[in-house]
């Protein structure tokens, strides 16, 4: 790897580079992950027109609106958009309703109504929603489809509602026939089977499961049902009208598609960005692509489109960079369609409804019901999945959305107070959320206080408004007024006052100054800690009964000033933490046994994603390693030693300039970032770590973090320039990628 640069002070223009490496990028992966995607597309949308009573064209119709419409106009970079299975319960009701053209004519309306949400920049609004109801309407419509599709795979046909179905699978049991049963059971097999064979994952299992399946009952001319599709597509599309019925029921439906379409939409593109380091979405406007995409799709005769979480995971997975790959996939379902559409005709449709009963079942996420036991939501979780799936998707909603609104005035008017006396002095404890409904009860217990009496108050709470601070602070005058004395931490009431208490650390509450006692200091805070305790204990049982699954192994700086979980964002058992001077990795063999055993014990056992290497401003080693000062032999000096590399590295660079404010840095903290880039180096003389790497299970990240400007900024490896993490560029980690 070159580390040599153009003598040049002033970096070189990048348009033109930035142009090159774009169109690059799109050849080389954004044209591979379309294809990928197009293979997967292809068989969900079959699927899921078939379970939602649709004509077929018209969930490939959605499909290819999605892609190149959505693609386009939409927000989110790497979601792809097309008919998608949490719509399916909406979408039949309405055809049992209305009829396909009155539904089609409904969510054209529905697509105009997305587009003036995002307009007036009221889309994110729907963020707003408890996910207890968002992961509990998701969970009743997997189970709804599930059951839906279990009919078609036992041959028979589904009912729009989950009772029906329940109550005609009896009947449907002791009716089946084989060889559609044969051919779901070998789908569903496929579909879990698949992802567990190494190294073939990387192709879909939806693919592979219905490609199979189909060749197979070709070959043995299985006796079910198969895929039918006009004979001219275009000719057979079914325009929309306008739907017969009142102005409320119209209305109703309306805005339900747009309001179902726009969270699912919003969701996903949340999710999607959680799986990649590029461009973050911009919600309003995917809303605004969102309806334009089920405008142009209803004006097509064709299904709602929303943003598809499973297809824009397979995505990101396949690699690609942009949104061109989205819009490539829309044009590949086209030309197919036209151009080889009896080809479709081969699928069987209990092979569909066995890609829909795996898709419905994925939907009710065991992850989701633990995460939500644990923070204590289950129960409404449970009501809306149950309400969703029982009386329809409207209702369940509203049914989850009143029981969250309720469990929150309760828990606001709820608060523990208590007050217990101990060799002569009380100790209140005040716990929870405390607001004007909890004041009368805080009351009561503090008149319980003897009057003269040694109080301490403990306050544990997360917020208090002003009539619960005036009615402590009216009690404490009063009971000094009446001889008593009252502990209270000033800064805790203050800062829960204003809404501060649980995002403020006890080291925030004035500025750090060293103690005399250090000893003493320290007691102190272990003591505080203590007594709030009970806020994490939970948390922390949880993670003593499950255990700690880090994905990531951070390597950063002694500092003190270095806080990784601040930085990455991350709680309790989510990192493995390596911490020493100069953050330093020396090439395996150095005799660097600590830090040997850190990477091969979180590569090889723990079975971390990432690896990232965190440099930092005003680094005391790096400003060492420059000073010229004999090696006395010291453990310091022999350490620093490892800095050799990165000195040799720093010098040989041009000058680095903060992209964000646009300052030079000085020759330590240029040592520090190209220290960054030659540390990952290092790390691929490790074994195990090149593997993880040319797998595809680990990655490798460069961080160096301004102290401060209080900001991370990522490090090209090739070139050691800082990157700004919003740019799309931010997403280069290895050599490869990296290209200026």
């Amino acid at each position: 790897m070159s580390t040599t640069q153009s003598k040049s002070h002033s970096p070189p223009s990048r348009e033109p580079a930035v142009e090159q490496a774009a169109w690059r990028s799109i050849v080389r992966h954004d044209l591979p992950a379309s294809l990928v995607v197009f293979l997967i597309a292809i068989p969900l949308s079959l699927g899921i027109a078939a379970a939602s009573g649709a004509p077929l064209i018209a969930g490939l119709v959605a499909a290819v609106v999605g892609g190149v419409v959505a693609g386009a106009l939409g927000g989110s970079p790497l979601q792809v958009s097309g008919p998608a299975a949490g719509l399916t319960v909406v979408v039949a009701g309405l055809v049992s309703q209305f009829g396909w053209a009155a539904t089609a004519g409904i969510t054209c309306a529905a697509g105009l109504v997305q587009i003036l949400l995002g307009v007036t920049r009221v889309g994110r609004l729907a963020l707003s929603l408890s996910p207890a109801v968002v992961h509990g309407m998701l969970a009743g419509i997997g189970v709804t489809i599930a059951v839906q599709q279990l009919h078609v795979v036992l041959g028979g046909r589904a009912q729009s509602s989950l009772i029906a179905n329940l109550a005609g699978l009896p009947d449907q049991l002791l009716a089946h026939h084989a060889g559609s049963v044969l051919v779901g059971v070998l789908t569903v097999v496929i579909l879990l089977v698949w992802p567990r064979i190494p190294k073939v994952k990387v192709v879909p299992a939806p693919l592979v499961a219905v490609v199979a399946v189909t060749a197979l009952a070709a070959l043995f001319m299985v006796d079910v049902t198969r895929v039918n599709l006009p004979d001219n597509p275009l000719q057979e599309l079914i325009l929309p009208v306008m739907p017969s019925g009142s102005v409320l029921d119209i209305g109703t439906a309306v805005l339900t598609v747009a309001l179902v379409a726009s969270v699912e939409s919003l969701l996903s593109a949340v999710a999607v960005d959680k799986l990649h380091r590029g461009k973050r979405s911009n919600l309003d406007r995917e809303l605004i692509g969102q309806g334009a995409a089920n405008a142009v799709s209803g004006a097509l005769g064709g299904m709602p489109v929303t943003g598809v979480i499973v297809r824009s995971s397979t995505n990101v997975a396949a690699g690609a960079k942009s949104r061109a790959s989205a819009i490539m996939h829309g044009l590949w379902i086209a030309v197919f369609v036209l151009a080889a559409g009896a080809m479709l005709e081969l699928i069987p449709m209990a092979a569909l409804a066995g890609v829909l009963l795996v898709t419905g079942l994925r939907l009710v996420q065991l992850a989701h019901i633990r995460t939500l036991r644990r923070h204590d939501e289950l129960l409404v979780y449970v009501v809306t999945a149950a309400g969703v799936a029982a009386l329809g998707l409207a209702e369940g909603v509203l049914a989850g959305l009143l029981l969250a609104l309720g469990r929150v005035l309760y828990r606001l008017a709820r608060a523990t107070v208590t007050a217990t006396e101990d060799g002569g002095v009380w100790t209140v404890r005040i716990q929870g959320t405390l607001v004007f409904l909890g004041v009368a009860s805080l009351v009561r217990t503090l008149r319980t206080v003897p009057a003269g009496a040694d109080v301490r108050v403990k306050l544990q709470v997360d917020h208090l408004d002003h009539a619960a601070y005036e009615a402590i602070e009216d009690w404490r005058r009063g009971h000094i007024a009446r001889g008593g004395t009252v502990e209270l931490n000033r800064s805790a009431f203050r800062a829960a006052l204003q809404g501060d208490a649980k995002r403020r650390l006890p080291w925030q509450n004035e500025l750090v100054v060293p103690a005399p006692d250090q000893r003493a200091s320290m007691l102190d805070g272990i003591r505080e800690f203590e007594e709030s305790a009970d806020l994490i204990r939970p948390m922390m049982a949880q993670l003593a009964a499950d255990g700690q699954k880090p994905t990531q192994l951070f390597i950063t700086c002694a500092d003190s000033r270095i806080v990784p979980n601040l930085i990455t964002t991350t709680g309790p058992g989510e990192q493995f933490c390596v911490r020493n001077v100069g953050n330093l990795v020396p090439p395996y063999g150095s005799n660097s046994n600590s830090v040997d055993a850190a990477v091969e014990y979180a590569v090889d056992v723990l079975g971390v994603t990432s690896i990232v290497v965190c440099g930092h401003s005003h680094c005391g080693a790096a400003g060492a390693a420059l000073d010229s000062v004999d090696d006395d032999g010291s453990g310091l000096r022999t350490w620093l030693r490892h800095l050799e590399p990165s000195v040799r590295r720093a010098v040989a660079l041009p000058d680095i300039v903060d992209p964000a404010t646009g300052v030079k840095l000085g020759p330590a903290d240029k040592l520090s970032v190209a220290n960054v880039a030659v540390q990952l180096e290092n790390l691929r003389s490790f074994a195990c770590v090149r593997k993880a790497e040319e797998e595809g299970r680990l990655e490798l990240v460069g961080l160096w973090f301004d102290i401060g400007a209080t900001a991370a900024r990522l490090v090209l490896e090739r070139d050691p320039y800082l990157v700004r993490a919003d740019e799309e560029l931010a997403t280069a980690s290895t050599p490869a990628d990296a290209d200026r």
